[in-house]
């Protein structure tokens, strides 16, 4: 994927080697986590090192009216501190970042699609990127790297340990694919654009009625829907830019397979539990990002959050 003379992002908080400092009131371990909780894949679990792929892109979160949890900053991050490899990665999620404002606020404009946070159709609003080290406060309370990606609805912010992409090359194989760094970002942008038009409230609204078999069915959904957006962003970067190259989707699939509920599932423990997903199999991961990037289309993408039935 060609970024090269991009323009970066200045909607980004550089939390990186920063103490998180205390918990929000109230806010513990993420107020609300959807995702699958199992070992670290080549051997891990909750005591290993490294990222817990268990829970890879999408950990969707709704705040719980904790406010604001990080104001007022009074440190700054020294980048000399980083290594080269974190630096260039650093620029790299600000240029995606930056090519996910440009595009989605085209879709929005051109299909006049609802804001619920700022109240006016045809409007896009930026969320911001937190990047962070080990660990970080948000609105939805503390996490930590091993979370994974995640954003939080209750400060419209998604949240990454740059650490995160370097795990990924080493265990996914996923080795000088800037579109497999994308689809991480572009994902977690897909949950907010879920937010903004209403499908990421009222499927937490369906989840909170619902025993956990029923809410872990509505979780796939989300993360799937989240999936065909991240595709959705990709058609239109494409067809604006010309920036996807030979290869760069076939590898945005092996990503999704590779954290396909079924596929991790079977790599921790030997089997897989369908009613404990929480992100869709590896073969509707690719599905839905294939399918996003393919029609771009925003006028049927958005299937009913209650019907099981389509995926």
């Amino acid at each position: 994927m060609k970024l090269t003379g991009r323009r970066e992002s200045s909607n980004v908080e550089d939390r990186r080697g920063l103490s998180a400092g205390k918990a929000a009131a109230g806010g513990g371990i993420l107020a609300v986590i959807i995702g699958i909780v199992m070992s670290l894949i080549g051997g891990g679990g909750s005591g290993g090192s490294g990222i817990d792929l268990g829970q890879v892109i999408g950990a969707v979160t709704q705040g719980g009216g904790l406010g604001s949890v990080f104001g007022g900053q009074t440190e700054e991050v020294d980048p000399t501190q980083f290594s080269e490899e974190e630096q260039e990665l650093a620029t790299v999620c600000k240029q995606i970042l930056g090519s996910t404002e440009d595009v989605w606020t085209k879709v929005f404009k051109d299909y006049n699609l609802p804001n619920n946070m700022s109240g006016k159709s045809g409007t896009y609003t930026n969320p911001t990127l937190v990047l962070f080290t080990n660990s970080v406060q948000s609105a939805c309370g503390s996490a930590t790297a091993s979370v994974g990606p995640f954003y939080c609805s209750g400060d419209q912010k998604l949240y990454i340990d740059l650490s995160f992409f370097t795990q990924m090359k080493r265990q996914l194989g996923v080795e000088g694919s800037t579109f497999a760094y994308a689809y991480v970002i572009a994902h977690e942008i897909g949950h907010h654009v879920e937010f903004l038009t209403g499908s990421l409230t009222k499927a937490h609204e369906q989840m909170s009625n619902l025993n956990k078999t029923k809410a872990n069915q509505v979780s796939v959904r989300l993360e799937l829907l989240a999936d065909y957006y991240a595709g959705v962003w990709a058609h239109y970067e494409d067809q604006m830019n010309h920036s996807m190259e030979y290869g760069d989707l076939e590898k945005g699939l092996e990503l999704a397979h590779a954290i396909g509920d079924d596929w991790l599932q079977k790599q921790a423990q030997g089997r897989a539990v369908e009613e404990s997903f929480t992100h869709g199999t590896s073969e509707q991961r690719k599905r839905w990002l294939k399918k996003g990037f393919q029609t771009g289309d925003m006028k049927t993408s958005t299937f009913q959050i209650s019907d099981y039935n389509d995926l």
